[in-house]
C-alpha cells in the first residue's frame, strides 16, 4: 500500500482521552488525524482514510441531541473501530440497542478484568483475560444483526463485538490508555492485520510534510514567532526557519514571568541562531497589566492579549508581517476545549485569550497535532541540541500561574529562588520518572518558628509528575531524604517561606499546573 494513503481518521465525540488514540496510532507508525464528528460524508471521502476510529464521549446515543454520524460512513467499505461511545454509536446506528446501565454494578469505571474471545480477528494476539480501562454508564443491550460478541466483563456482556465480514469492530473499554494492558496490541492488530497498514510513518515523514505544507501556505510571506526559549516555541522556530528561512522573525518577549536567569539564557542561545532575533523587555508592562488580578483565567487572557498587542507593535516596526506563529501543541488544544464536545478545562495563552481582532493574515500552529514527546522527537530531527530539546516544560503565562493570587515583584523573586533550588536538587539526585517539576507559591500563610521568633510567612508547594504524554500523570515518588533536603534549603535560603508541602495528586482529577 502507498504509505501516502495510509491515513487513519479519528472522529471526535468529546472524550478527554480521544487525543491519546492519535498518539497510539502514531506510535504504531501510521499517520492519524482527529476531526469533529460533524465531518460530512463528502469530507470523509475526500480525506480518503484507510480506516476510521470512532472515539469515546460523554453523551448517550439514545438521546435526541447526542452526536451522530452519517450512516454512509458504514458503507465506505473500510475498517471501522468504535471505542466506548463509538462502540455504542455503532450498535445504535446499525440496529442494536443501547440502554442506561440497570444498576451501579453495570456502570463500570476504572480497572476492569475483561475476558476475550481470541478466535476474534481483533483479539488474536492477546491472552483470554487481562485488565482494561472502562468508563461508561450506558451499555449495549443488543448487538446488531451480523455481529458477534467477542469480549465481556462482569458488568458488561458486550465489552467487544465484531462483524468480521465488514471489518467493523467495537470495544466498550479504552484501548488507548496505558491502564488497558494490551491496548496497543489491540490497536495494532486492527490497523496492521485487519486494515493492512504497513506502519512505516515516522517523525522524519512528518517533518518533510510539515515543511512542504508551510512553504505552500506562506510562500514569500513574512512570519513572526513568539520565542520563549521553551521546547515548543524553539522547535516551532527551528521548523519555520527550515521552511521559510530569513522570512521568519523570532521575537522574544520577556514578560518578567520567567524562571531564574531564563531571559538571559534565551537571548544567549538564540541571538546567534540563523533567524532574525529580537528581544523585547516588557516586564514592567505585564506587571502593570496584571496588578491586582487573582483569577487564573483572567491572568491567562490578559497575558495572551498583551502578547498579541506587543507583537502587533513590533510587526509595525519590522514591516509587513503576514503570519503569527505559535507553539500550540495537542494537550493545549484539548484542555482548551477546542475539540467537538470536549469540556473546557482551562484556557492556554496559545489558544485562548486572543482578542477578536489580530493584525495578521493568519495564525500558524505547526505543532498543533503533536504531543510533548513528539515535539522533542521533531526537535531532534531538526538538529536542535539535546539540552534544549529536553528542557523542562514551562507554560506560556509563566510564573503568573504558579503564583496563587496577585502577582508582585517580591513574590516573583521568592518563587524564582525556591523553584531554582527544587529543580537543581531533583536534577542533581537524578530522580527517575520526573517528567516535570516546579514550585508553586500559594496565597496561604502559616505560623512558624525561625530562630527564637514567630513567623507568619508563605507556604510553598512542590509539584513533580511522571507522564509520557501530559494527558494523564501521576505524582513522582521522590525519596523523603531528597524532599527533606529541598525543604531545608528553601526555608533557610529563601526569605518569606516557612512551610513546604508536596502535591501528591494525579491528573486527573488535578491538572499538572495549579492554575
Amino acid at each position: 500500500m502507498n504509505t501516502a494513503k495510509e491515513k487513519v481518521l479519528i472522529l471526535d465525540f468529546g472524550s478527554q482521552y480521544n487525543q491519546l488514540i492519535a498518539r497510539r496510532v502514531r506510535e504504531i507508525g501510521i499517520y492519524s488525524k482527529i476531526k469533529p464528528f460533524s465531518m460530512t460524508l463528502a469530507e470523509i471521502k475526500t480525506f480518503n482514510p484507510m480506516a476510521v476510529i470512532l472515539s469515546g464521549g460523554p453523551s448517550s446515543v439514545y438521546e435526541a441531541n447526542s452526536p451522530k454520524i452519517d450512516k454512509g460512513v458504514f458503507e465506505l467499505g473500510i475498517p471501522i473501530l468504535g471505542i466506548c461511545y463509538g462502540a455504542q454509536l455503532m450498535a445504535h446506528t446499525l440496529g442494536g440497542t443501547v440502554v442506561p446501565a440497570d444498576n451501579l454494578a453495570n456502570r463500570e469505571y476504572g480497572r476492569t478484568e475483561t475476558c476475550f474471545d481470541t478466535d476474534s480477528s481483533l483479539f488474536r494476539n492477546i491472552s483470554t483475560k487481562s485488565i482494561t480501562w472502562m468508563s461508561h454508564g450506558d451499555s449495549v443491550e443488543k448487538i446488531p444483526e451480523g455481529f458477534t460478541a467477542i469480549a465481556h466483563s462482569d458488568g458488561c456482556p458486550f465489552a467487544g463485538f465484531e462483524n468480521r465480514e465488514k471489518r467493523f469492530y467495537a470495544v466498550q473499554f479504552h484501548p488507548e490508555v496505558n491502564h488497558t494492558e494490551k491496548g496497543t496490541e489491540i490497536l495494532k492488530t486492527f490497523l496492521v492485520d485487519i486494515a493492512g497498514a504497513s506502519a512505516n510513518w515516522s517523525m522524519a515523514n512528518y517533518l518533510q510534510t510539515s515543511i512542504d505544507s508551510i512553504r505552500a501556505e506562506v510562500k514569500d510571506g513574512k512570519a513572526l514567532l513568539a520565542l520563549s526559549g521553551g521546547v515548543d516555541s524553539s522547535v516551532a522556530a527551528a521548523l519555520m526557519s527550515r521552511a521559510i528561512g530569513e522570512n521568519l522573525t523570532c521575537v522574544f518577549v520577556d514578560h518578567g514571568l520567567l524562571r531564574k536567569d531564563e531571559g538571559d539564557q534565551v537571548e544567549q542561545i538564540f541571538s546567534n541562531y540563523p533567524v532574525n532575533f529580537i528581544r523585547i523587555n516588557a516586564q514592567r508592562h505585564f506587571l502593570d497589566k496584571l496588578n491586582g488580578v487573582t483569577d487564573p483565567e483572567r491572568k491567562r487572557k490578559i497575558i495572551g492579549e498583551e502578547f498579541i498587542r506587543v507583537f502587533e507593535a513590533e510587526a509595525k516596526k519590522i514591516g509587513k508581517v503576514d503570519y503569527l506563529v505559535q507553539g500550540t501543541i495537542y494537550p493545549d488544544v484539548i484542555e482548551s476545549g477546542l475539540g467537538s464536545n470536549a469540556a473546557v478545562i482551562k484556557s492556554h495563552h496559545n489558544v485562548g485569550g486572543l482578542p477578536d481582532y489580530v493584525d495578521f493574515k493568519k495564525i500558524i500552529e505547526p505543532l498543533r497535532y503533536l504531543f510533548k514527546d513528539e515535539v522533542r522527537q521533531l526537535g531532534r530531527e531538526l538538529g536542535l541540541p539535546e539540552y534544549l530539546v529536553s528542557r523542562q516544560p514551562f507554560p506560556g503565562p509563566g510564573l503568573a500561574i504558579r503564583i496563587i493570587g496577585d502577582i508582585t515583584e517580591e513574590k516573583l523573586s521568592i518563587l524564582r529562588e525556591a523553584d531554582w533550588i527544587f529543580r537543581c536538587e531533583i536534577e542533581k539526585a537524578e530522580v527517575p520518572d520526573a517528567s516535570q517539576y516546579f514550585a508553586v507559591l500559594t496565597d496561604t500563610r502559616s505560623v512558624g518558628v525561625m530562630g527564637d521568633g514567630r513567623t507568619y510567612e508563605y507556604t510553598l508547594a512542590l509539584r513533580c509528575v511522571s507522564t509520557s504524554d501530559f494527558m494523564t500523570a501521576t505524582f513522582t515518588r521522590i525519596p523523603y531524604d531528597i524532599l527533606e533536603k529541598v525543604s531545608h534549603r528553601i526555608v533557610n535560603e529563601v526569605p518569606h517561606i516557612n512551610r513546604v508541602v508536596y502535591d501528591i495528586t494525579a491528573k486527573p482529577p488535578a491538572t499538572v499546573e495549579w492554575e
